[in-house]
């Protein structure tokens, strides 16, 4: 039996970037894509936790904490982050109704979709073993 991780905690943020640096997939895209993605999440159990996203130079981290320079950055609340990552909520419709704010370059969003396409499946392994 795997591990159990509470959402957002430092092991959970640990056991998703174990998955990232294992996945070749990822580690390839991480070579096609310059972003940096702050996501920040208020009101947790814990108080509100910040984590990054950062592929630069054909490398790929994911860790506690800002990015240095976000180009992307992400806020919502406790509640919408459980309902989007537990597919309660979608996370398009909360991105359009207010319930994730967004600042940053809407263009390189776009551009570095196949890199957070492939993070899904890091995401899907990790939340199936996490407690929310």
């Amino acid at each position: 039996m795997s591990a159990r991780f509470d959402y957002l905690s430092n092991e959970w943020i640990a056991a998703v970037a174990k998955g990232i640096a294992a996945n070749e997939t990822i580690r390839t895209l991480a070579k096609q894509n310059t972003v940096a993605v702050t996501q920040v999440v208020t009101g947790t159990p814990r108080g509100d936790i910040t984590y990054h996203l950062e592929s630069r130079d054909g490398k790929i981290s994911f860790a506690s904490g800002p990015a240095k320079v976000s180009d992307i950055a992400f806020t919502q609340d406790w509640g919408t982050a459980v309902g989007v990552a537990t597919g309660k909520i979608n996370a398009q419709e909360a991105f359009i109704s207010g319930k994730i704010r967004f600042k940053g370059d809407h263009q390189r969003v776009i551009d570095t979709q196949p890199l957070f396409l492939a993070l899904d499946e890091v995401f899907s392994a990790v939340n199936a073993d996490t407690n929310f």
